[in-house]
């Protein structure tokens, strides 16, 4: 079963939703632009731009941006239909029917959960990776994010009913899931040494590698939006340090503006010195960046791109980089990186308050449980004999 397109699919319409997508690229998933002007409507597209102008931050819009794409590929594979606004129950329903379900039970009922064809069909078009039922904490931000977009249209869903409270209550209860971390390991130092050893050429594409994984963890470790979206007006140039024997080491700050822990006129700002400034200074000069985003798409032919890579194409460098060093591959993320640095702080004896000030961590609680778990393999309490 392919995804029907909706009504208003015409080349010309599509390729104007591309056009106005275009002008907000800097919040969306931009690998999936073109697919996404296929599937959403003008009104959806009017919404996001909206949205973008009244300033929303750009990880909500880049993730309703995506949860929308999806709800509306789902809608049109499981109904043959664009999604109504407001959505019905049933519909709701259905869709935690699709989402959530028991595996043990799709084994002697085939009928159970989301039907093959609808599964199939978001494979094709892209918009399902994962085998399985999805995490609950998956459906329950799309859900979230369905009943926000309706609220903006004036609209009021089915989204508080008792009825759906107890679906997701009762699938949640029939098919547990473990709680994984984002990233399985951190990216320690002697993990990030490895990653490193493999940018050891002066190509663009693995200078650039070289300084996405160096300014990430050194700057606290930076979100893979962040690094993503980060740009040359953001870095100023700081005094030098003096390192330990006394040598000047450049140094620069980067503003990251609000940040998803930041207050709305915040300007977060960290700080890199040493080798990180000198990775990151090789890849602007190479690659000829005076302006714009920092980090780019390199294609085939080594052309690099004006436009900033994707979140998730840091994602997919991290692990490129993981395979290349031998690594097993499921075991790594970026989110790694964020988690490592804290990781390697506290291994170095770094205080939580000092690490977390490069972290931008506002949750005490959030970053000991990565400072502390390094802390208590090495502390007195684990060695009592």
């Amino acid at each position: 079963m392919d995804i029907i397109a909706p009504k208003k699919s015409a080349p010309d319409a599509t390729a104007r939703r591309a056009e106005a997508l275009d002008t907000i690229a800097a919040v969306l998933p931009i690998d999936r632009r073109d697919k996404l002007a296929e599937i959403l409507t003008d009104q959806d597209v009017e919404t996001l731009r909206h949205l973008v102008n009244e300033g929303m931050g750009a990880n909500t819009l880049r993730a309703l941006a995506s949860d929308l794409g999806y709800l509306e590929a789902w809608c049109l594979a499981a109904t043959g239909s664009s999604l109504p606004w407001p959505a019905p129950e049933a519909l709701l329903l259905k869709f935690v029917a699709h989402h959530l379900w028991d595996p043990s039970r799709r084994e002697t009922d085939p009928a159970h959960g989301m039907p093959a064809k609808v599964e199939q069909a978001l494979r094709t078009g892209g918009f399902l990776r994962t085998s399985g039922p999805h995490a609950p904490a998956t459906v329950g931000r799309r859900l979230a994010n369905w009943s926000t977009l309706t609220k903006w249209r004036g609209l009021n869903g089915a989204f508080a009913s008792p009825a759906l409270k107890s679906a997701i209550r009762l699938a949640i209860r029939a098919a547990p899931r473990q709680r994984l971390r984002k990233s399985a390991k951190a990216v320690t130092g002697d993990v990030l040494a490895k990653l490193l050893a493999t940018c050891g050429t002066d190509s663009l594409r693995d200078l650039r590698d070289r300084a996405i994984l160096m300014v990430a963890f050194a700057s606290g470790g930076r979100r893979r939006s962040e690094v993503a979206s980060l740009r040359k007006e953001q870095l100023t140039i700081e005094p030098p340090v003096k390192g330990e024997d006394g040598t000047p080491l450049p140094s620069l700050s980067i503003h990251l503006g609000r940040t998803k822990n930041s207050g709305a006129s915040q300007d977060e700002v960290v700080y890199l010195t040493g080798r990180p400034v000198e990775a990151l200074n090789a890849w602007l000069a190479a690659g000829k960046i005076d302006s714009g985003y920092v980090f780019r798409a390199i294609d085939r032919w080594g052309h690099i791109s004006r436009r900033a890579l994707d979140p998730k194409a840091v994602n997919d460098i991290v692990k490129r980089r993981v395979a290349m060093a031998g690594l097993e591959v499921g075991e790594f993320s970026a989110h790694g990186l964020r988690s490592g640095y804290l990781t390697e702080a506290a291994s170095r004896g770094i205080p939580l308050p000092e690490a977390m000030e490069q972290s931008r961590h506002r949750s005490v609680q959030q970053a000991s449980d990565y400072y502390n778990s390094a802390v208590r393999r090495s502390g007195r309490a684990a060695r009592m004999l």
